[in-house]
Protein backbone atom coordinates (compact mmCIF):
# COMPACT_ATOMS: atom_id res chain seq x y z
CA UNK A 1 0.00 0.00 0.00
CA UNK A 2 1.01 3.56 -0.98
CA UNK A 3 1.40 6.15 1.53
CA UNK A 4 -1.39 8.60 -0.42
CA UNK A 5 -3.64 5.04 -0.19
CA UNK A 6 -2.53 4.60 3.60
CA UNK A 7 -3.51 8.20 3.69
CA UNK A 8 -7.03 8.05 1.89
CA UNK A 9 -7.74 4.52 3.54
CA UNK A 10 -7.63 6.12 6.72
CA UNK A 11 -9.91 9.18 5.86
CA UNK A 12 -12.70 6.38 4.80
CA UNK A 13 -12.15 4.62 8.30
CA UNK A 14 -12.96 7.60 9.58
CA UNK A 15 -16.37 8.13 7.52
CA UNK A 16 -17.00 5.52 5.38
CA UNK A 17 -19.97 7.68 3.89
CA UNK A 18 -16.85 9.95 2.34
CA UNK A 19 -17.64 11.16 -0.77
CA UNK A 20 -14.87 11.08 -4.15
CA UNK A 21 -14.89 14.52 -3.90
CA UNK A 22 -14.48 15.03 -0.09
CA UNK A 23 -11.04 12.92 -0.24
CA UNK A 24 -10.02 15.03 -3.38
CA UNK A 25 -10.02 17.80 -1.35
CA UNK A 26 -8.60 16.81 1.76
CA UNK A 27 -5.71 14.81 -0.66
CA UNK A 28 -5.31 18.30 -2.89
CA UNK A 29 -5.74 15.88 -5.83
CA UNK A 30 -8.36 15.46 -8.52
CA UNK A 31 -11.42 13.53 -8.00
CA UNK A 32 -10.04 10.92 -10.72
CA UNK A 33 -7.02 10.26 -9.00
CA UNK A 34 -8.40 9.64 -5.49
CA UNK A 35 -11.25 6.89 -8.28
CA UNK A 36 -7.63 5.45 -9.10
CA UNK A 37 -6.45 5.01 -5.51
CA UNK A 38 -9.77 3.47 -4.48
CA UNK A 39 -10.15 1.32 -7.08
CA UNK A 40 -6.24 -0.15 -6.76
CA UNK A 41 -7.46 -0.69 -2.73
CA UNK A 42 -10.26 -2.90 -4.29
CA UNK A 43 -8.32 -4.90 -6.04
CA UNK A 44 -5.65 -4.91 -2.85
CA UNK A 45 -8.60 -6.38 -1.25
CA UNK A 46 -8.62 -3.51 1.62
CA UNK A 47 -12.24 -2.33 0.27
CA UNK A 48 -15.25 -4.46 -0.30
CA UNK A 49 -18.27 -3.10 -2.50
CA UNK A 50 -20.19 0.43 -2.40
CA UNK A 51 -20.07 2.36 1.00
CA UNK A 52 -16.70 1.50 1.11
CA UNK A 53 -17.08 -1.40 3.33
CA UNK A 54 -13.35 -2.00 5.08
CA UNK A 55 -11.52 -5.34 4.90
CA UNK A 56 -9.35 -4.41 7.73
CA UNK A 57 -6.75 -6.42 7.98
CA UNK A 58 -5.45 -7.63 11.15
CA UNK A 59 -2.62 -5.50 13.56
CA UNK A 60 -1.73 -4.25 16.32
CA UNK A 61 -1.89 -0.78 17.89
CA UNK A 62 0.96 0.79 20.02
CA UNK A 63 -0.04 3.99 22.19
CA UNK A 64 3.25 5.51 23.78
CA UNK A 65 6.79 7.22 23.62
CA UNK A 66 8.97 7.95 20.41
CA UNK A 67 12.17 9.32 21.69
CA UNK A 68 15.59 9.69 20.49
CA UNK A 69 18.06 8.19 22.61
CA UNK A 70 21.39 9.25 23.74
CA UNK A 71 23.60 6.49 25.43
CA UNK A 72 26.82 6.38 27.33
CA UNK A 73 28.82 3.71 28.17
CA UNK A 74 32.01 3.50 30.23
CA UNK A 75 34.75 1.06 29.78
CA UNK A 76 35.39 1.00 33.64
CA UNK A 77 32.83 0.96 36.49
CA UNK A 78 31.34 4.15 36.51
CA UNK A 79 33.05 6.75 38.91
CA UNK A 80 30.80 10.16 40.27
CA UNK A 81 30.70 13.66 39.66
CA UNK A 82 33.82 12.59 37.00
CA UNK A 83 34.24 12.29 33.23
CA UNK A 84 34.03 8.63 32.52
CA UNK A 85 35.94 7.32 29.53
CA UNK A 86 33.59 5.57 26.98
CA UNK A 87 31.36 5.43 24.02
CA UNK A 88 28.28 7.50 23.19
CA UNK A 89 25.69 6.41 20.85
CA UNK A 90 22.57 7.88 19.59
CA UNK A 91 19.61 5.17 18.18
CA UNK A 92 16.22 5.62 18.02
CA UNK A 93 13.95 4.88 21.25
CA UNK A 94 11.27 5.06 23.08
CA UNK A 95 9.23 2.50 25.24
CA UNK A 96 6.29 2.60 22.64
CA UNK A 97 8.48 3.11 19.42
CA UNK A 98 10.75 0.03 20.46
CA UNK A 99 7.89 -1.91 21.33
CA UNK A 100 6.50 -1.63 18.01
CA UNK A 101 9.75 -2.18 16.58
CA UNK A 102 10.30 -5.47 17.80
CA UNK A 103 6.85 -6.23 17.07
CA UNK A 104 7.47 -5.29 13.12
CA UNK A 105 10.46 -7.86 13.10
CA UNK A 106 8.15 -10.48 14.53
CA UNK A 107 5.89 -9.85 11.77
CA UNK A 108 2.67 -7.88 12.93
CA UNK A 109 1.34 -5.25 11.42
CA UNK A 110 1.76 -2.25 13.51
CA UNK A 111 -0.05 1.19 13.62
CA UNK A 112 1.91 3.70 16.44
CA UNK A 113 -0.27 6.59 17.83
CA UNK A 114 2.41 8.95 19.67
CA UNK A 115 3.44 12.79 19.11
CA UNK A 116 6.44 14.27 17.30
CA UNK A 117 8.10 17.07 17.60
CA UNK A 118 8.99 19.12 14.10
CA UNK A 119 12.94 18.96 14.35
CA UNK A 120 15.36 16.08 12.47
CA UNK A 121 15.11 13.96 15.36
CA UNK A 122 11.14 13.56 14.32
CA UNK A 123 12.25 13.13 10.72
CA UNK A 124 14.93 10.61 11.66
CA UNK A 125 12.36 8.02 13.73
CA UNK A 126 9.48 9.00 10.85
CA UNK A 127 11.94 7.62 8.07
CA UNK A 128 12.97 4.74 10.05
CA UNK A 129 9.14 4.00 11.06
CA UNK A 130 8.64 4.10 7.29
CA UNK A 131 11.38 1.37 6.61
CA UNK A 132 10.11 -0.94 9.04
CA UNK A 133 6.61 -0.83 8.44
CA UNK A 134 5.04 0.57 10.86
CA UNK A 135 2.29 2.57 10.19
CA UNK A 136 2.73 6.35 11.78
CA UNK A 137 0.16 8.01 9.29
CA UNK A 138 -2.19 8.92 12.60
CA UNK A 139 0.65 10.32 14.65
CA UNK A 140 0.54 13.48 15.69
CA UNK A 141 3.08 16.22 14.62
CA UNK A 142 3.39 19.33 16.94
CA UNK A 143 4.79 22.34 15.51
CA UNK A 144 7.34 24.27 17.98
CA UNK A 145 7.95 21.37 20.18
CA UNK A 146 11.11 19.16 20.43
CA UNK A 147 10.56 15.33 19.85
CA UNK A 148 11.33 13.45 23.52
CA UNK A 149 14.73 12.69 23.97
CA UNK A 150 16.02 10.08 26.66
CA UNK A 151 19.71 10.39 27.82
CA UNK A 152 20.86 7.33 29.83
CA UNK A 153 24.47 5.98 31.38
CA UNK A 154 25.29 2.62 31.55
CA UNK A 155 28.12 0.62 33.61
CA UNK A 156 30.92 -1.90 31.29
CA UNK A 157 28.56 -4.34 31.88
CA UNK A 158 25.43 -2.74 29.95
CA UNK A 159 23.02 -2.11 32.80
CA UNK A 160 21.53 1.24 33.14
CA UNK A 161 23.02 3.24 35.96
CA UNK A 162 20.84 6.69 35.41
CA UNK A 163 18.76 8.05 32.58
CA UNK A 164 17.40 11.89 32.49
CA UNK A 165 14.20 12.59 30.22
CA UNK A 166 12.70 15.12 28.54
CA UNK A 167 9.43 14.14 27.11
CA UNK A 168 6.90 17.09 27.71
CA UNK A 169 5.44 16.69 24.09
CA UNK A 170 3.22 13.41 25.21
CA UNK A 171 1.01 15.81 26.98
CA UNK A 172 -0.15 16.34 23.43
CA UNK A 173 -1.40 12.93 23.17
CA UNK A 174 -4.99 13.42 24.76
CA UNK A 175 -8.38 11.71 25.26
CA UNK A 176 -9.41 14.19 22.24
CA UNK A 177 -6.61 13.32 20.06
CA UNK A 178 -6.79 9.19 20.93
CA UNK A 179 -11.08 10.11 20.68
CA UNK A 180 -10.38 11.23 16.91
CA UNK A 181 -8.45 8.04 16.19
CA UNK A 182 -10.99 5.38 17.33
CA UNK A 183 -12.09 3.77 14.48
CA UNK A 184 -8.04 2.83 14.54
CA UNK A 185 -8.07 1.47 17.88
CA UNK A 186 -11.50 -0.40 17.92
CA UNK A 187 -10.30 -2.63 15.38
CA UNK A 188 -6.86 -3.28 16.44
CA UNK A 189 -6.66 -7.14 17.91
CA UNK A 190 -4.74 -5.46 20.66
CA UNK A 191 -3.52 -2.40 21.77
CA UNK A 192 0.07 -1.85 23.79
CA UNK A 193 -0.09 1.49 25.68
CA UNK A 194 2.98 2.72 27.99
CA UNK A 195 2.72 5.43 30.80
CA UNK A 196 4.85 8.22 28.95
CA UNK A 197 1.11 9.45 27.93
CA UNK A 198 -1.29 11.22 30.44
CA UNK A 199 -3.09 9.30 32.78
CA UNK A 200 -6.37 10.57 31.43
CA UNK A 201 -4.99 9.24 28.12
CA UNK A 202 -4.38 6.09 29.54
CA UNK A 203 -7.99 6.17 31.16
CA UNK A 204 -9.39 6.98 28.08
CA UNK A 205 -8.28 3.90 26.31
CA UNK A 206 -9.34 1.64 29.51
CA UNK A 207 -12.93 2.70 29.88
CA UNK A 208 -13.50 3.52 25.56
CA UNK A 209 -11.26 0.86 23.63
CA UNK A 210 -12.52 -2.58 22.16
CA UNK A 211 -9.80 -4.03 21.92
CA UNK A 212 -7.91 -5.77 24.73
CA UNK A 213 -5.13 -3.70 26.53
CA UNK A 214 -1.91 -4.48 27.61
CA UNK A 215 0.13 -2.02 29.30
CA UNK A 216 4.34 -1.48 30.47
CA UNK A 217 4.18 0.44 33.41
CA UNK A 218 7.41 1.79 32.28
CA UNK A 219 9.07 3.08 35.48
CA UNK A 220 7.94 3.28 39.30
CA UNK A 221 6.97 6.97 39.30
CA UNK A 222 5.08 6.54 36.13
CA UNK A 223 2.98 3.08 37.32
CA UNK A 224 0.63 4.75 39.39
CA UNK A 225 -0.99 5.61 36.21
CA UNK A 226 -2.05 2.85 35.86
CA UNK A 227 -3.31 2.01 39.83
CA UNK A 228 -7.14 3.25 38.83
CA UNK A 229 -7.35 1.37 35.73
CA UNK A 230 -5.83 -2.20 36.82
CA UNK A 231 -9.03 -3.90 36.16
CA UNK A 232 -9.51 -2.83 32.83
CA UNK A 233 -6.26 -3.92 30.95
CA UNK A 234 -6.09 -7.24 29.90
CA UNK A 235 -2.34 -7.92 30.41
CA UNK A 236 0.32 -5.88 33.04
CA UNK A 237 4.10 -6.00 32.19
CA UNK A 238 5.79 -4.81 35.68
CA UNK A 239 9.22 -5.50 37.31
CA UNK A 240 9.38 -6.53 40.82
CA UNK A 241 9.20 -2.92 42.02
CA UNK A 242 6.33 -1.78 39.87
CA UNK A 243 4.45 -4.72 40.72
CA UNK A 244 5.02 -4.38 44.35
CA UNK A 245 3.81 -0.79 44.28
CA UNK A 246 0.57 -1.27 42.39
CA UNK A 247 -0.26 -4.49 44.30
CA UNK A 248 0.97 -2.95 47.74
CA UNK A 249 2.35 -6.13 47.98
CA UNK A 250 6.17 -6.55 48.78
CA UNK A 251 8.08 -9.52 47.31
CA UNK A 252 10.61 -11.11 49.76
CA UNK A 253 9.73 -15.03 48.79
CA UNK A 254 7.94 -16.79 46.71
CA UNK A 255 4.76 -16.99 48.43
CA UNK A 256 4.90 -12.92 48.52
CA UNK A 257 5.50 -13.18 45.42
CA UNK A 258 2.37 -15.27 44.47
CA UNK A 259 0.10 -13.29 46.67
CA UNK A 260 1.60 -10.17 45.03
CA UNK A 261 0.45 -11.63 41.25
CA UNK A 262 -2.99 -12.55 43.21
CA UNK A 263 -3.62 -8.94 44.22
CA UNK A 264 -3.16 -7.85 40.75
CA UNK A 265 -5.30 -10.25 39.52
CA UNK A 266 -8.13 -9.41 41.82
CA UNK A 267 -8.60 -5.96 40.52
CA UNK A 268 -9.89 -8.08 37.13
CA UNK A 269 -7.01 -7.87 35.29
CA UNK A 270 -6.57 -10.86 32.95
CA UNK A 271 -3.22 -11.78 33.03
CA UNK A 272 0.57 -10.76 34.67
CA UNK A 273 3.96 -11.58 33.79
CA UNK A 274 6.41 -10.46 36.57
CA UNK A 275 9.83 -9.65 35.12
CA UNK A 276 12.07 -10.60 37.98
CA UNK A 277 15.66 -9.56 36.42
CA UNK A 278 18.12 -12.90 36.91
CA UNK A 279 15.59 -14.76 39.09
CA UNK A 280 13.25 -15.27 35.66
CA UNK A 281 9.57 -14.40 35.32
CA UNK A 282 6.60 -15.01 37.55
CA UNK A 283 3.27 -15.45 34.85
CA UNK A 284 -0.45 -15.66 36.14
CA UNK A 285 -3.91 -15.69 34.82
CA UNK A 286 -6.80 -16.57 36.90
CA UNK A 287 -6.29 -20.25 35.96
CA UNK A 288 -3.31 -20.72 37.44
CA UNK A 289 0.57 -19.27 37.53
CA UNK A 290 4.17 -20.20 36.44
CA UNK A 291 7.49 -19.51 37.52
CA UNK A 292 10.52 -19.84 34.74
CA UNK A 293 14.01 -19.41 34.93
CA UNK A 294 15.98 -17.00 32.70
CA UNK A 295 17.45 -18.03 29.24
CA UNK A 296 20.88 -17.81 28.91
CA UNK A 297 22.03 -15.09 26.72
CA UNK A 298 25.82 -13.57 26.74
CA UNK A 299 25.22 -9.82 28.33
CA UNK A 300 25.77 -6.86 25.43
CA UNK A 301 23.00 -4.24 25.89
CA UNK A 302 20.05 -4.13 28.31
CA UNK A 303 18.51 -1.28 27.96
CA UNK A 304 15.74 -2.67 25.37
CA UNK A 305 15.33 -6.00 26.79
CA UNK A 306 11.42 -5.12 28.41
CA UNK A 307 10.27 -3.67 25.33
CA UNK A 308 11.11 -6.82 23.33
CA UNK A 309 9.67 -8.66 25.98
CA UNK A 310 6.25 -6.76 26.07
CA UNK A 311 6.32 -7.35 22.52
CA UNK A 312 6.83 -10.70 22.31
CA UNK A 313 3.34 -10.63 25.09
CA UNK A 314 1.40 -9.20 22.00
CA UNK A 315 3.00 -11.32 19.77
CA UNK A 316 2.28 -14.60 21.34
CA UNK A 317 -1.18 -13.46 22.57
CA UNK A 318 -2.46 -13.31 18.89
CA UNK A 319 -0.89 -16.21 18.27
CA UNK A 320 -2.76 -18.27 20.98
CA UNK A 321 -0.72 -19.45 22.76
CA UNK A 322 -0.85 -20.25 26.74
CA UNK A 323 0.26 -19.04 29.71
CA UNK A 324 3.67 -20.72 29.80
CA UNK A 325 4.89 -20.93 26.52
CA UNK A 326 3.61 -16.99 26.52
CA UNK A 327 6.08 -16.28 29.14
CA UNK A 328 8.70 -18.71 27.68
CA UNK A 329 8.54 -16.37 24.33
CA UNK A 330 8.97 -13.81 25.89
CA UNK A 331 12.04 -14.62 27.41
CA UNK A 332 13.19 -15.53 23.92
CA UNK A 333 12.68 -12.04 22.60
CA UNK A 334 14.32 -10.30 26.06
CA UNK A 335 17.39 -12.49 25.40
CA UNK A 336 17.57 -11.89 21.77
CA UNK A 337 17.52 -8.51 22.74
CA UNK A 338 19.84 -7.96 25.14
CA UNK A 339 22.24 -10.03 22.95
CA UNK A 340 22.72 -6.89 21.00
CA UNK A 341 24.67 -3.79 20.70
CA UNK A 342 21.81 -1.64 20.11
CA UNK A 343 18.29 -1.10 22.01
CA UNK A 344 16.85 -3.40 19.01
CA UNK A 345 18.40 -6.57 17.88
CA UNK A 346 18.23 -6.75 14.15
CA UNK A 347 18.42 -11.05 15.07
CA UNK A 348 14.83 -10.29 16.00
CA UNK A 349 12.28 -12.49 14.61
CA UNK A 350 9.40 -14.77 15.33
CA UNK A 351 11.41 -18.07 14.45
CA UNK A 352 14.68 -16.26 16.48
CA UNK A 353 12.45 -16.32 19.39
CA UNK A 354 11.05 -19.33 19.01
CA UNK A 355 14.23 -21.26 18.63
CA UNK A 356 15.73 -19.47 21.74
CA UNK A 357 12.93 -20.42 23.60
CA UNK A 358 12.78 -24.14 22.45
CA UNK A 359 9.23 -24.11 21.29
Amino acid sequence: MTQREREILNWIAENPMISQQELADKAGITRSSVAVHISNLTKKGYLAGKGYVLRTPSYAAVVGGVNMDIGGRAAAPLVAADSNPGKVRMSLGGVGRNIAHNMALLGLDVRLLTAFGDDLYAQKIAASCGELGIDISQALQVPGEATSTYLFLSGPDGDMALAVSDMDIYAHVTPAYLQSRRALLDNAQVVVVDTNIPEASIRWLCENVKAPIFADPVSTAKAVKLSPVLGKLHTLKPNRLEAELLSGVAITDEASLARCAQALLDTGLHRVFISLGSDGVYAADHSGAVHQSCLKASMVNATGAGDAFMAALAWAYLEGTGLAETARLAQGAAAIAIEGAETINPAMSAQAVRARAGL
